[in-house]
């Protein structure tokens, strides 16, 4: 009798099938895992552009909030001026040249109120580019309290008074 060595094709079949039943059950935990990393981290962003924005404002107080939020970079090495004020990652500041940041897509905007002549308002918005990355847009005024639109909506938020009117995140 001759003895055989190695796997038989039935003992392949198991190994491979039980592979991807792990595999299954893993995979959406990581994604999930992702998507929680991603809003943290655009959370996080947009807390960073609130306090870039409130340092602007008091660097350049003729000038109120910058009108957009390159404004807040400068690429290094970074001299502060009204232009480039060096306050946030240059990365960040430039919305990651247009690819975003985390999987989500970063605005910034000052303007001034009714009967000012500076931007004494600004608000900031980050959205994921889609549910694969994100699982609800975020904004924020100048009162620094972050918003949340509901878990789900990932539109970017389109003005002032619809961040004001939002929820704050808790």
């Amino acid at each position: 009798m001759r003895k055989q060595k190695g796997f038989s094709l039935i003992e392949l079949l198991i190994v491979v099938a039980i592979i991807l039943i792990i595999a299954a059950i893993a995979i959406p935990n990581l994604m999930r895992a992702r998507m929680s990393a991603n809003d943290s981290s655009a959370a996080a962003s947009v807390r960073t552009i609130n306090t870039g924005e409130i340092a602007y404002f008091s660097a350049y107080p003729t000038l109120g909030f910058p009108v957009a939020l390159a404004s807040l970079g400068g690429a290094a090495p970074c001299t502060p001026a009204s232009a480039n004020a060096c306050l946030v990652d240059n990365f960040l500041a430039t919305n990651g040249g247009g690819t975003g940041k985390s999987g989500y897509n970063f605005n910034a905007t000052g303007s001034a109120s009714a009967g000012s002549l500076i931007n004494d308002q600004f608000y900031s918005t980050a959205a994921p580019f889609s549910t694969q990355f994100g699982t609800r847009s975020y904004c924020s005024i100048q009162d620094a309290v972050l918003r949340v639109q509901p878990a789900g909506t990932i539109t970017v938020v389109g003005s002032y008074n619809a961040c004001s009117a939002l929820t704050a995140m808790q």
